[in-house]
């Protein structure tokens, strides 16, 4: 088992880490919308999509993995009314390879965040 901690995503903010590979497999904490120096990204539900593909990307590469060796995402949204925009955002970083994926409202997420992913990805 390993570890995988990079700075180019948040840091984690609880005691977990940010993510863990096991045999060939990766799999990602919750990514929030926070940036790499652990601020809430301003702007609209799409600002905050983008933002956490940006830690999704950070994470994965530090794992030896990729969006594309993604093969399970599971999308946690505050509000049901902003899956369409979310869904828009996802489906440009997830434009060719499409993942299998949950998506679930949940009332309440870290920071008061509108969007949480977190992914299990194929390590190269």
């Amino acid at each position: 088992m390993r570890v995988v901690s990079t700075n180019q995503a948040p840091a984690a903010i609880g005691p977990y880490s940010q993510g863990i590979v096991v045999n060939n497999l990766f799999y990602s904490s919750g990514q929030i919308p926070l940036t790499a120096e652990g601020n809430m990204v301003e702007g609209d539900i799409a600002a905050e999509t983008h933002q956490v593909f940006q830690n999704l990307q950070a994470v994965l590469k530090e794992a030896g993995a990729s969006l594309e060796t993604v093969v399970k995402a599971t999308v946690f949204i505050k509000d049901m009314n902003d899956f369409g925009a979310i869904n828009e955002v996802y489906g440009e970083y997830f434009h060719t390879h499409k993942p299998a994926r949950s998506c679930v409202e949940v009332a309440r997420l870290p920071k008061d965040a509108g969007v949480e992913i977190e992914v299990i990805a194929l390590v190269k």
